[in-house]
């Protein structure tokens, strides 16, 4: 008999035929979520397409399937999904071979009556939790990710150590920002402005250096400039997953920290339609209504959408400070033909308060200023001259385009236009010893445009006996900025008995009104190469990058023009018993647009990393485990200063540390995280005050554990209640290691019911505490004049109905 083979990766399935009762099933291995497009035809052509689309190996009887028509398959669906509704009722059925090909076989109908009708493919094994590399995950435990390397590869085997917080997770955990949902995640440092939450702050293995700037969306920069005001933020509710890859990824993205970078995947459509709307109403009069559709456009899968919308408004622990946010993000994928596939996606956001962003100086936090410490509640400037009024709104596409089985184009593009009006009076440190505050005035308006576009190439090959996934890519990265400031005096202010209505600042002239422009090119090519159990990556990259800045009141104009190769390499071998040790090296560099004192603009950032670790995953359980051991050298670094925001170079910092993680679903009631992180980082800047000292805001330990408990039995029936604790070690409050600010150990509960358990089908009610015992704490200081409060403790419920 002639037989068909189509290369790719592993499927199982179960067939079963009416009399007598027959069945096999085969473990199935991280099976994904896939955007099927197989039209009605003649099977053997159908499995062709299955097979390309799945990227399985597959061999199949040619003659025999040639004359039986399959049904279309059209939407998304697992792998052993699909195959269920091709081979239905056809007479065939599937098994493993070799541990990683399918085979599609005629069904032995022996001892089958005459007229016994083949059924429909049935599954028999447990429920599975199946992931797309940049799609959602059920749990906890993510096993695929596209973050690290721009393909789909399991965490498992990728060289590199790799966080993903979960949307169940962001939802358990009632995070409410980005920087909220990565508390738990080890070494991952969110304290480093308290209870603000204008922006999403991380830093990352103890880089502290732009720690605002490292936030990605959907494989691309979000192109903020954090030279300015202008940081764009996404809203958690709105991402399936948030990645965290850990270290250097200059190779893939270009300018980068050295410390990792935070991958965001937004919500894209989906060809099975569903929905959901939900209400909110918390502590300090949080309220808010969100809600997310999506599902086929028309009959045929050729077209999806989706619709997430957001409205959101809430008081702070500051007093007269808000928060307000209204956000729509519609999208709408297109299958042209089985090969070409385009997403369109839009995020509208408007935030126009963006609460407050100012600290208290140490001497009335850490310790008593004249016998007395300053409120966690007290706000420093004025409300009649407070003001943080943001939009962003982006548009952009990803474009994908099958040549053949092995040869596959992408095309991402993103435009993003931000303003961005601001005003603020903040405390610059105590009036000598009297109990008043010394008050500044900053404020003003700016605009940005921004587009990035990334064109990928990917094949996948094979030399003899190692196979080759090989992605080679061009991007491009345009920014401008238009800034225009204002800076003055304000009145003194005294924090117990604070007087509001006189700021006492009269506005002149400007301060500063500037004009900022980068431009980036990129080419980068990247080979993943798998010989038996060993995985070796490599990879290069050359960045020309033009930066450019112009004094609209000097005229004085100032800019580079650089260029630099930056290059990763990485080795796994994966034992058959699911333990992977790996190594790797990568470098990562950073554009400068911030400027010294001078106005000359500073040198870039170059940045090295040497890792080693080894990750752990048993074979059918839902277990990651992952320990890693990191060195660190970050180059050319500035800090600014707090009063008058100038930049000056500050030397080079070695960070060096381990990371412990756990992610698992132990049982089907309970799913847990934990991590430990200890880091050593400190400065090498001979002759400097900081020479040997470690950064301030980079605490040694933190260390965390999550774990939600499902009840499905007894008068508890339909509850989950998770519990965590987050603890956060000592870090310096002076850059010479003099002061510290102390430890602290939040816990945060959540309580999730089933609201079908008392008649009330597909709704939900969710419960969140954060910081469950109040503790009244510093999170971090910058310097002694601003320590920034952490937060206090919120509760939030959340009623939710799904249709």
């Amino acid at each position: 008999m002639m037989t068909t083979m189509i290369s790719g990766a592993t499927v199982a399935g179960v067939m079963i035929l009416a009399t007598p009762s027959w069945a096999q099933s085969g473990p199935v291995a991280e099976d994904a979520v896939i955007n099927f497009s197989i039209p009605a035809r003649n099977m053997d052509s159908a499995l062709t397409r299955f097979a390309d689309q799945a990227n399985v190996k597959l061999f199949f009887p040619s003659g025999g399937v040639a004359s039986v028509k399959s049904p279309a398959v059209m939407g998304r669906f697992t792998r052993e999904q699909a195959l269920q509704r091709l081979l239905a009722g056809s007479g065939y059925s599937w098994r493993m071979s070799n541990g990683d090909t399918i085979t599609i076989e005629k069904i032995a109908t022996t001892g089958a009556a005459e007229g016994d009708v083949v059924l429909d493919p049935l599954r028999v094994e447990a429920d599975k939790e199946f992931e797309r590399a940049d799609g959602p995950v059920q749990g906890y435990v993510a096993k695929r990710s596209l973050s690290a390397t721009k393909t789909d590869t399991p965490i498992l085997e990728t060289p590199q150590s790799i966080s993903v917080v979960t949307s169940d997770e962001i939802e358990d955990q009632g995070s409410q920002t980005v920087m909220q949902a990565m508390r738990y995640t080890p070494g991952a440092f969110t304290g480093q402005v308290g209870a603000s939450n204008r922006y999403d702050y991380v830093i990352l293995r103890g880089l502290v250096d732009r720690s605002i700037d490292n936030i990605y969306l959907d494989g691309m920069k979000t192109m903020s400039d954090d030279s300015t005001y202008s940081s764009m933020q996404i809203d958690p509710y709105f991402v399936d997953r948030i990645d965290t890859v850990k270290g250097p990824a200059s190779v893939l993205y270009g300018r980068s920290s050295p410390g990792g970078l935070i991958a965001l995947s937004s919500k894209k459509p989906e060809f099975e339609q569903k929905g959901e709307v939900e209400v909110s109403y918390g502590t300090r009069q949080q309220r808010g209504v969100a809600f997310d559709v999506t599902g086929p456009v028309s009959e045929g899968g050729k077209l999806a959408y989706r619709l997430v919308g957001k409205a959101d408004a809430s008081d702070t622990q500051f007093d007269y400070a808000k928060e307000e946010r209204y956000v729509i993000a519609p999208s709408l994928t297109a299958n042209f033909t089985d090969d070409t596939r385009l997403t369109l996606m839009g995020y509208f956001q408007r935030d126009p308060e963006g609460g407050t962003h100012n600290g208290a100086p140490a001497d009335g936090t850490l310790y008593a200023h004249n016998g007395r410490y300053i409120s966690r509640n007290f706000f420093d400037g004025d409300p009649s001259l407070e003001k943080f009024d943001r939009t962003q709104n982006m548009v952009g596409y990803q474009f994908e385009h099958d040549f053949n089985d092995d040869l596959t184009f992408k095309q991402n593009f993103r435009f993003l236009d931000s303003d961005v009006d601001i005003d603020q009076i903040y405390q610059t440190g105590w009036d000598g010893n009297t109990n008043n505050l010394k008050r500044s005035y900053y404020g003003g308006y700016e605009s940005l445009r921004a587009f990035t576009v990334d064109n990928q190439l990917k094949g996948n090959f094979s030399t003899g006996d190692v196979d080759h996934t090989m992605i080679g890519g061009l991007d491009y990265q345009q920014r401008r900025s238009r800034t225009n400031y204002w800076y003055t005096s304000a009145s003194t202010i005294n924090p117990w008995n604070p007087s509001y209505g006189t700021s006492g600042v009269t506005l002149g002239t400007p301060y500063a009104l500037a004009t900022k422009t980068l431009d980036q090119t990129g080419v980068y090519v990247q080979d993943q190469l798998a010989y038996e159990n060993w995985r070796l990556s490599l990879g290069a990259r050359e960045d020309w990058v033009e930066t450019d800045s112009l004094n609209r009141l000097t005229e004085k104009r100032t800019g580079e023009d650089r260029s630099k190769l930056t290059t990763r390499a990485g080795v796994l071998y994966l034992f058959d018993n699911g333990i992977a040790p790996y190594f790797n090296y990568s470098e990562s560099f950073n554009a400068n647009l911030y400027s010294d004192a001078n106005g000359d603009p500073l040198a870039p950032t170059e940045g090295t990393q040497y890792e080693a670790g080894v990750k752990y995953q048993p074979k059918g359980r839902d277990i990651l485990l992952t320990a890693s051991v990191f060195h660190i050298k970050q180059e050319n670094v500035a800090i600014a200063d707090p009063v008058t925001f100038v930049y000056a170079p500050a030397g080079t910092i070695k960070s060096q540390g381990i990371e412990l993680e756990a992610r698992a679903k132990l049982t089907d009631h309970f799913s847990m995280t934990a991590g430990y992180a200890y880091t050593d980082a400190s400065y090498d800047a001979p002759g400097d005050v900081k020479d040997g000292k470690t950064p301030m805001q980079v605490p040694e330990h933190t260390a965390s554990l999550w774990g939600k408990y499902s009840f499905d039995a007894g008068v508890l029936a339909g509850l989950d209640v998770g519990a965590g604790a987050r603890y956060v070690g000592e870090t310096w409050a002076t850059a010479d290691n003099t002061q510290r600010v102390p430890d602290y150990t939040i816990v945060d509960l959540s309580f999730d019911y089933d609201l079908s358990r008392v008649g009330v089908e597909n709704a939900d009610m969710r419960f969140n505490i954060n910081n469950l015992f109040d503790k009244d704490y510093v999170a971090s200081c910058n310097t002694l004049s601003n320590c920034y409060f952490g937060e206090e403790r919120t509760m939030l419920a959340t009623l939710r109905y799904r249709f």
